[in-house]
Formats: structure tokens, sequence, C-alpha cells
């Protein structure tokens, strides 16, 4: 789960299944009542309609946190985005920074950093398409050098610059989700 309507598709499948929960937050839930192989089997099922997946393995489950602590950081967050990305996973997830980055390249075939410039090029967009920042307003609050690194890294990562970006009729964005 990594937004916000993913904890209610969870929770309305949860409610239809009768599967009574304590809590569900982005990345976790937890079921009043440990549920049989059956019933977690279903469950699975059932968010796959909706293209969630229920993750159980350790590593599967860190990889997750991982990606939620950035998109939180990156989309979600008022807090700036200025800080030492490394130091602030492994003290959001109390695990050294060096283990993140191997299981994350092993699991997702990508760099975390790779992914964190995914979903700060995803941002930017987003700010784009609302035209109330200056490109240099936007590079600044997503922690790019300068306006130029900025729209070195957009071109690099989708092909275009920002001013063709702004000038495409319908913005395509990307979900948070494919990221």
């Amino acid at each position: 789960m990594v937004c916000i309507r993913c904890e209610m598709v969870v929770k309305s499948v949860l409610k239809e299944m009768k599967m009574p929960y304590l809590y569900v937050i982005i990345g976790e839930v937890e079921t009043e009542n440990a549920l049989s192989a059956k019933e977690i089997e279903q469950f699975d099922i059932e968010l796959k309609k909706y293209g969630l997946e229920l993750l159980t393995g350790r590593k599967s489950i860190l990889v997750e946190n991982i990606k939620n602590v950035i998109i939180q950081l990156v989309h979600y967050s008022d807090t700036n985005i200025r800080v030492n990305l490394s130091d602030h996973l492994a003290e959001k997830l109390k695990l050294e920074y060096p283990y993140l980055s191997r299981l994350f390249m092993e699991v997702k075939g990508m760099t975390i950093e790779h992914f964190f410039i995914l979903h700060r090029i995803e941002r930017a967009k987003e700010l784009m398409i609302y035209d109330e920042l200056s490109l240099a307003e936007i590079a600044d609050k997503l922690y790019f050098s300068s306006e130029s690194h900025l729209s070195k890294q957009f071109k690099q990562f989708t092909g275009i610059t920002p001013m063709q970006f702004k000038q495409l009729k319908d913005n395509r964005r990307g979900s948070i989700n494919n990221v």
C-alpha cells in the first residue's frame, strides 16, 4: 500500500470479508484475530482484484517499507526533503543503510537513489501541472542543486525537457504505484 486510497481499499476488502481489524496504515494491517491460511489466501486474491498485493516475506515487507518512507517524504510530507536519505531511512526503519540498499537492489533491481529520483521527478511533474511555482522554485523544493540539475534529470528520466512537458496537452504523469 502506498497511498491513502490503498488504505481505503484494504479497509473495504477487510469489511467485505468480515475480518475485524485493529488498524490499517500505509503498508501495514493488523487484524483482531490471527487469520487462517485460507483467509490469508482469500484476502490476497481480493487485494489483487484492486492491483494490490499481500506481502508476507520479511524482505518484501522491508522493501515496501523503504518505498513507503520515500513516497511519504516526497509526496505527502511538508518536511523539507533536504535530508540525507540514507540517514533518514536508517532512522525510520531502524536498520543500517548498506543493508537496506543491498536488499532494495536485490528485490527491485534498482538503487534506492534511483527510486528516490523517480519520485522527485513525478512530484516535479505534479507541481508543474499546478503551475503555481517556477521551475527554480520546484527545483529548490525538491532539493535539486539547481534548475538546470532538475532539467537534466527530468530529461534523463522522461526523455523530454520540463518545458516540453508543460506544453503537453494532457501532462501525462505516472501513478505513484507504478513508479
